[in-house]
């Protein structure tokens, strides 16, 4: 695979790469490419996690970038995730979320073996070099920046939090140099971070990215956020506070009807989709067709509309253009945009409900929901 190709790959379905100039100079120096992507663990894994991030790694594997897989176990401990347990976190995460997340990664045609899992806990754990880097981060930003950056736990700027959840970023960042990631990947709420370590990267005494003694920065890839399917509190949209609105409703697993979920059922799939908010001829703020578009017809599978002949008959889309076009027109009722697309996600995540089905994960699975209802 020639650069061209590999460039590509990379570059494909994100929202952003800082920077491409950066990636260039890498694939042309030969650097071994190291991606890692962190997640929290807190819940059941839905489609923004299983699907969309797990088909960019598939495309970074392709690509011939190594590819890990960071289980961020304090860091959900911080967030107060799952109560606030560590042990309960660590016991989820080594367990359900590492499964998950194989499973989704081979279910969009990834390599689950050739993926490392980090937990946070064993990267820590007696590692004078790792806080000697946190340090090290710490002291090349201000708290007014760490401040403003803890919107990338969820939080929002300005907002009283404990100390604790001040000490995230740098930890974050830290992260990425002390693995020696050269491509840190998230979604575009982790932007922050990823700014952070590009800014401090050459002024690191402790543990920086080198390449044949030369310091270098890492590149940061962001893939697009899943909306989720709930309507905005505020209907429609002012043009002003879009970016705002968008970035607030996004797919969250703390709101179970927002999401659609790897192991749920076929008939809770279709309960989901069908109350979707999906306002006739609205391309703009739609939420099935956004995962239309990043789930379906831009991983190059084809959208198949089922409807009798009255209403225009069958009619299948392989390009988004035509399918945006077709519904703002009119053409397409929201009711059988929702159906298809809700056929659609049953068959794909039909070898993940069967990988749950293995006893032994299945308890897994059963375990967290019941952690889920008490906590």
């Amino acid at each position: 695979m020639d650069i061209e190709e590999k460039s590509a790959l990379i570059k494909k379905k994100t929202h952003e790469v800082l920077v491409e100039d950066d990636l260039n100079w890498m694939l042309e120096t030969g650097i071994p490419l190291k991606h890692y992507i962190g997640f929290e663990i807190s819940g059941k894994i839905h489609l923004g996690t299983g699907l969309q991030c797990m088909s960019k790694v598939r495309d970074l594997q392709k690509a011939g970038v190594k590819c890990s897989i960071f289980l961020a176990d304090w860091h959900s401990w911080i967030n107060d995730k799952l109560g606030g347990d560590i042990e309960v976190i660590k016991k989820i995460g080594v367990s359900y979320f590492k499964e998950g997340l194989k499973a989704s990664l081979k279910c969009v045609g990834g390599d689950p073996d050739k993926i490392k899992f980090v937990l946070g806990s064993d990267l820590y754990h007696n590692n004078d070099k790792y806080w000697q880097t946190f340090i090290d981060v710490s002291k090349q930003t201000t708290l007014g920046r760490i401040q403003r950056s803890i919107t990338i736990m969820g939080r929002k700027e300005g907002e009283s939090v404990d100390f604790a959840k001040l000490v995230y970023p740098p930890m974050q960042v830290a992260d990425i140099f002390i693995q020696e990631v050269n491509i840190a990947h998230a979604g575009i709420d982790q932007r922050k971070a990823h700014v952070i370590a590009r800014e401090v990267a050459l002024k690191l005494k402790t543990n920086p990215l080198e390449y044949n003694k030369k310091k270098y920065k890492p590149i940061a890839i962001h893939h697009h956020l899943l909306l989720g399917l709930q309507q905005p509190p505020t209907w429609p949209i002012a043009k002003e506070t879009f970016p705002e609105v968008m970035s607030a409703m996004k797919m969250s697993k703390s709101q179970p009807d927002s999401a659609v979920f790897i192991t749920d059922s076929p008939e809770e799939i279709q309960k989901k989709v069908r109350k979707a908010f999906c306002p006739e001829k609205e391309i703009i703020y739609n939420p099935v067709l956004d995962w239309a578009k990043n789930l379906i017809l831009e991983e190059g599978s084809v959208l198949e509309i089922k409807r009798p002949s009255k209403f225009g008959g069958d009619v299948s889309f392989e390009k988004y253009e035509k399918l945006e076009k077709i519904f703002e027109k009119g053409e397409l009722h929201p009711m059988d945009l929702k159906q298809a697309v809700a056929d659609f996600l049953v068959k794909k995540l039909e070898p993940i409900r069967k990988h749950f089905e293995n006893p032994k994960i299945k308890n897994m699975k059963e375990e967290l929901e019941k952690l889920a209802i008490t906590r």
